[in-house]
């Protein structure tokens, strides 16, 4: 009798675990490559070196220490893609404070409860971006703000937060400005980040990133400098980076899509971050990568589609792209053809991860065979573990689909202050309990099938629905409501809610979508909004959302994109 492998594999690597911090990640990217460029951003015209990137980094870091921002406290951010966010996280690293990314597409009760539940002392803030108002919006939730004395805020309903600190202008009342806070910091304040460099740990945490569970609100991913180095590194080290790489990232660093493995695997590789802009425009980015003679280019699916459709696509030299990374949603073959093509990504890769395990456990190599590249996520990461089971915990044979669950030094260290729900999805053996589907093969590739839990992907992005259901509960008219996903050509997934309506009460689509508007991000209102007597439900009482996505898609002719 043959046994069939086990749906195990365990990454390994003749480069070992970087154990450092990221402060001490950049101190050696100076000494190695201090004159090369670190940091380039067209549209701020911003170009700085390692030298000169570090030397602001700290300026930054001694500005917060003298704040009073003690090693430990959380300093969120709240802005698009621009240099002060890259500074911020550099410098929060350095002074021993947790990064809190927020992403900027969040409204007022999203801003509110991702500020509270880590207890933010300080949040750095653009002023305003295209139709977001980002200094407006502080005001409606800071009302004392207007007020304050710069830094020693009081506020009722953030009262740990302390310093708002506004990256652009015109200054608002009660803030301190991003460049006066990197004149703050004296002698003692640099001695400090000194010691601090000696005494802060590699499994210190770092980082905490917003992931909506399927159930209820948001939760805070601790994320420590160990998780976050190490996996921009690997990353890196998959498409083969250099110093003389140049990668453009269009993706938001809010995301771990661009603070990790955008600028973390450029600080541990010496190749160099280059913004095309705040927010992903396709023509800036064909600009930039053409001007810039950018080697790597990163997107989801979405957006390598909107630069290859561009109407001037043809008219830029891409000749110097060799690399990249397309994650966040499957990618259709037709579209990772022409990436290979027409922009001479013949080394793009695909990448597959989460939040919670800082976030890549599986990548493509830059020689995969293209068919490999689109039908499978790849193979396991250096210095990862991961295992498919079955519902009672069993590893499977491999070909059978089951439940992803990566172990290592990847894995988060929890939910921040959440305890209850860390133990949900992290086991006693140290496995994260990704709740994807997935199969591995004989040679060791992974193909994401599904998920058992039912969260939508939407242009790369993870939106849960029942985050959005808990909003739309609070609606006077709606008695029930369920959001799923249907499948789009744009965007793999769009949004469907299915609403019934109080007894007596009329209500229109139009009501439904003004209420979420400015309330709730954009990307998490629904497209669809039908109105429904009854869901179709099983014999216990469990919602049954698949047949409802089927009903839909059928009524109305929905396609994804065709993927290999």
């Amino acid at each position: 009798m043959t046994h069939s492998p086990e749906s195990y594999v365990c990454g390994t690597s003749d480069a070992p675990l970087l154990g450092e911090t990221i402060g001490a990640a950049l101190e050696r990217a100076v000494a190695r490559w201090s004159d090369r460029e670190a940091l380039v951003s067209p549209s701020h015209d911003v170009r700085w070196t390692w030298r000169e990137f570090a030397a602001r980094v700290d300026d930054l870091a001694a500005g917060l220490l003298a704040l009073g921002l003690e090693p430990g406290a959380r300093i969120g951010i709240w802005s698009l893609n621009r240099p002060e966010w890259t500074l911020t996280q550099f410098a929060a690293a350095r002074a021993g404070l947790i990064l809190v990314t927020i992403n900027p597409a969040y409204r007022l009760s999203e801003l509110e409860f991702a500020l509270g539940k880590v207890g933010c002392a300080a949040l750095v803030t653009a002023t305003e971006f295209k139709t977001s108002k980002y200094m407006e919006m502080l005001n409606t939730l800071l009302p004392e703000l207007a007020r304050a004395e710069p830094g020693n805020l009081q506020a009722k309903r953030l009262p740990q937060l302390r310093a708002v600190i506004q990256v652009g202008g015109p200054k608002a009342p009660g803030t301190l400005a991003f460049d006066d806070v990197t004149q703050m910091g004296g002698p003692r304040h640099r001695e400090q980040i000194a010691t601090l460099a000696k005494t802060l740990q590699f499994d210190d945490p770092v980082n905490i990133q917003f992931t909506s569970g399927t159930t209820g609100s948001p939760k805070g991913v601790t994320l420590t400098h160990h998780n976050i180095h190490n996996n921009g590194y690997f990353v890196g080290r998959a498409m083969r980076l250099t110093e003389q790489d140049r990668i453009c990232i269009p993706v938001p660093l809010y995301h771990c899509f661009g603070m990790v493995m955008g600028n973390l695997a450029s600080v541990t590789l010496g190749a160099t971050m280059v913004y095309p802009g705040e927010g992903f425009d396709p023509l800036a980015t064909l600009q930039t990568v053409a001007n810039e003679k950018c080697t790597t280019l990163y997107g989801v699916p979405t957006m390598f589609i909107a630069e290859l459709d561009h109407p001037d696509f043809k008219t830029f030299d891409l000749s110097s792209l060799r690399t990249g990374i397309m994650a966040g949603a499957p990618c259709p073959i037709e579209v990772m053809k022409r990436v290979n093509d027409e922009m001479n990504m013949r080394e793009v890769t695909i990448a597959y991860g989460m939040t919670e395990t800082s976030p890549v456990s599986f990548q493509s190599s830059t020689d995969d065979p293209l068919e490999r590249r689109v039908s499978t996520v790849g193979r396991i990461h250096p210095h990862v573990e991961v295992k498919v089971v079955d519902l009672e915990g069993r590893v499977v044979p491999r070909g059978e689909r089951g439940e992803l669950c990566t172990r290592g030094y990847s894995i988060m260290l929890g939910y921040w202050d959440e305890a209850e729900k860390t133990a949900e999805v992290l086991d006693k053996a140290g496995w994260m309990h990704t709740g994807d589907l997935a199969v591995i093969d004989d040679e060791g590739y992974c193909n994401i099938v599904g998920r058992i839990k039912d969260m939508v992907i939407r242009g790369g992005e993870n939106l849960y629905p029942r985050e959005i259901e808990e909003f739309l509960y609070r609606h006077p008219k709606i008695q029930d409501v369920q959001i799923f996903g249907v499948a789009d050509q744009r965007y793999g997934e769009e949004l469907c809610a299915w609403v019934r309506v109080r007894a007596g009460e009329t209500l229109t689509e139009t009501e439904v979508r003004a209420f979420c508007d400015g309330q709730i991000a954009h990307n998490k209102i629904p497209r669809y909004v039908e109105f429904v007597e009854e869901f179709p439900m099983t014999v216990t009482g469990k919602i049954q959302k698949f047949i409802m996505r089927d009903d839909v898609e059928k009524r109305r002719g929905l396609k994804a994109a065709k993927t290999a």
